[in-house]
């Protein structure tokens, strides 16, 4: 797996062309995928991989400047919170994947 590292880690697209993209971790692939912007879990398949990983292009949310990671101390750095957009987002989990009650 040339250009893979122990320290490579984010999104990539996937190698085994299940999905758009899949998370990877210390230079492995992981269960994290994402298909048109929805992030879901899929473990990898017992297969090698066809190549290599190529990194994804930031996926760009609806405004300026959001990412598709957040880290804890960005609350530091002055990252945007949008109240709506959450809202939207744990609604939309909800009705996907039901609620716990």
């Amino acid at each position: 797996m040339a250009g893979m590292t122990a320290t490579t880690w984010g999104w990539f697209h996937d190698p085994y062309h299940e999905h758009e993209h899949r998370y990877f971790s210390g230079g492995l692939p992981t269960k994290l995928v994402r298909d048109s912007g929805l992030e879901t879990f899929d473990p990898p398949p017992d297969l090698p991989m066809r190549g290599t990983p190529v990194p994804a292009t930031s996926f760009t949310g609806r405004h300026a400047g959001e990412t598709d990671m957040r880290r804890a101390d960005d609350v530091d750095k002055g990252a945007p919170y949008v109240k709506r957009d959450a809202c939207e987002r744990a609604m939309s989990a909800i009705i996907r994947f039901g609620s716990s009650d």
